[in-house]
């Protein structure tokens, strides 16, 4: 494989400042799931393999959708060239360029996949919009560097449609957009949205840059977002202003798009971010508050994650690496902190109330502290197992765990804020740590990449502590119970009552399902499916498994209130069970009632949580 790559850097190095990669993608069949694709690159007689993008950024795993490539052609000097797809790498595309070929026409298709769940290989058109994310809309010769590789894009979308991308444009026409030539990285890094029902809010400029909110429905009614709501957005443009002091891009496009027959996930992009949830998130306040951490999490990654990454994240250093492994080793750094401050930038900027982070934190607080798996799997290997555990089941959760190092980054990065406010007596605190590292020089676009000495480093500049014994330890713990010292160290208590808040409502809502996790031990869906069961919890423990379905409660026919009732009660619960062809009665030895997380003040200590999620723009 190293033989292969350096002939291909050798064929391609002289070619690339000779001419760029055209690309001409049709998308005016994105209502039919259709793009059709035309590339024009240079080429040199000779073997030559053109790689299909495969290790995402932002997605840790290699998601690139190769199997909904189809049709690919390529020809030379007016002829058909047969290619051989490599027998090991499925991405790789062998073949010979014959002698006299200058330059190669490729073209193919590419299905976009119906309500399929994921992140961008997921479904991302309806009738009425579409998310272009260009890796999977071209190939690359081997053997080149991204930011060598110059592509010239033409896009075409469905008539009356608009669109948003943070990829400068050099002229329209029409439906037809041409864009100024840009690096494979650049590429790659900036996706476009589309659509019928489109709308674009100005959040107005920081430090010269501008900010945008470009938001694709799948009707008009979802685009008319109160004027009290467009504002939060505004406010957390100058909330990440306040706590990194820099911006490391020429413009930032938030690309929102608001269906229930998309994928629903964020990804981050240097320039914009790729945000997908419901189709009302906008306009019915429970659904904006369930999400209301996404785009800020995604805008925080354009410092922790674009600008700063973990070494192990990059081609020997380099952006754009797809078809590197990547290495999901600090992971804890890369989406544990940016997950910590993006549910205080929701604060912060107003998307949520105090009540709804201590509300959102007592349920991530919750959920790690009752972890089973937590006795075997140690945080940081959430991290390293990342790409196997992205796609890893509902079932048995707690046993397994999951990507556990997001919401246990929160945990372990809301200690050390907590920690360095109380070392240095309210002169310091993780926004310090966030200032400095994540800062530097505004406007330019680059990447620094870091270890965890590095991490460390920066900590200890702002406050000098043990870090490297704090960090190992919380990385490689086998404790049961979850890390939960930046809470009671903040003035709050985890507590378990029977009040059902209306952050846990809107959550229970967004996911379709009723969370009885610390009660029975049990979560299912409104139509009785059981997604999950705790296990070592009631239900677990009286035979019911995930995947079964629920039937029947004390012998009434299931649904939401009727459960709900009968745990209420607190008096033993039986419950009718069809797992397969077969029907089960399960006896559930449980009366404690509802149980639901919340935090409350410990009035004997300083409320450091409250100044953590307070506005740093407003005080």
């Amino acid at each position: 494989m190293r033989f292969a790559t350096f002939v291909c850097l050798a064929l391609w190095a002289p070619l690339h400042a000779q001419t760029q990669v055209k690309l001409r993608v049709d998308a005016t069949d994105a209502t039919r799931r259709l793009f059709h694709v035309r590339m024009s690159m240079p080429a040199k007689s000779g073997p030559m393999t053109l790689l299909y993008p495969q290790w995402i950024p932002g997605e840790h795993s290699p998601t690139g959708p190769i199997a909904n490539l189809v049709g690919l052609k390529v020809q030379g000097g007016g002829k058909t060239i047969a290619w051989k797809r490599d027998s090991v790498n499925m991405f790789a595309f062998h073949l010979d360029v014959p002698a006299g070929v200058t330059s190669l026409d490729v073209v193919f298709d590419f299905i976009s996949p119906p309500d399929a769940e994921g992140f961008s290989s997921g479904a991302s058109t309806t009738t009425e919009l579409a998310v272009l994310n260009w890796n999977q809309l071209l190939l690359y010769p081997q053997g080149a560097q991204a930011d060598d590789l110059q592509y010239q894009a033409t896009l075409r979308v469905p008539a009356d449609w608009r669109y948003g991308t943070a990829l400068p444009i050099q002229r329209e026409s029409g439906n037809e957009i041409e864009f100024q030539p840009a690096s494979l990285t650049t590429m790659v890094d900036s996706p476009v949205s589309a659509g019928a029902h489109y709308k674009t809010f100005d959040l107005g400029t920081d430090g010269g840059i501008p900010h945008y909110l470009h938001v694709a429905a799948d009707s008009d009614r979802a685009l008319e977002a109160p004027n009290e709501v467009v504002e939060h957005f505004r406010s957390l443009v100058k909330e990440t202003g306040a706590l990194f002091g820099a911006r490391h891009y020429r413009s930032y496009h938030f690309l929102y798009t608001l269906s229930d027959h998309v994928a629903h996930f964020g990804l981050e992009h240097h320039e914009s971010s790729d945000d997908r949830t419901a189709e009302r998130s906008l306009i019915d306040p429970d659904i904006l508050r369930s999400t209301g951490y996404l785009l800020p999490h995604e805008m925080a990654h354009s410092w922790n994650g674009k600008y700063r990454r973990p070494a192990g994240l990059t081609a020997n250093g380099h952006d754009g690496g797809y078809d590197v492994p990547m290495k999901g080793d600090l992971l804890w750094v890369y989406e544990g902190l940016t997950n910590y401050l993006g549910e205080i930038l929701a604060s912060r900027s107003g998307l949520w109330s105090p009540e709804d982070y201590r509300e959102s934190l007592a349920s991530t607080a919750a959920e790690l502290d009752n972890k089973a798996g937590r006795t075997w799997r140690p945080l940081e290997d959430t991290a390293v197992a990342a790409q196997i555990l992205y796609e890893s089941g509902d079932d048995y959760e707690s046993l397994r765990r999951s990507v556990d190092y997001y919401p246990e980054g929160s945990l372990v990065w809301l200690e050390a804020d907590v920690l360095i406010r109380q070392l240095s007596k309210g002169a310091k605190s993780l926004d310090d740590f966030c200032h400095t590292f994540h800062g530097g020089a505004s406007g330019k676009i680059e990447m620094k990449t870091y270890e965890i000495a590095d991490v460390v480093a920066g900590l200890n500049a702002v406050q000098a502590y043990d870090w490297s014994g704090f960090l190992d330890q919380r990385l490689h713990s086998t404790d049961a119970h979850a890390p939960l010292g930046g809470i009671t160290g903040s003035g709050w208590k985890l507590v378990y009552d029977g009040v059902r808040s209306g952050f846990w409502r809107a959550s229970e809502d967004k996911r379709k399902l009723v969370d009885l996790s610390y009660s029975i031990g049990i979560q299912v869906r409104e139509d009785g499916g059981i997604s999950d069961v705790r296990y070592s919890g009631p239900a677990q423990k009286a035979g019911v498994t995930p995947s079964a379905k629920l039937i029947a409660v004390n012998g009434r026919q299931f649904n939401p209130t009727v459960l709900r009732e009968a745990v209420a009660a607190a008096k033993p619960l039986e419950l009718l069970v069809k797992d397969g062809e077969f029907y089960k009665a399960y006896r559930i030895e449980y009366t404690g009632g509802e149980k639901y997380p919340h935090l409350v003040r410990d009035d004997s200590k300083l409320d450091l949580l409250s100044a953590i999620i307070a506005s740093r723009t407003q005080r």
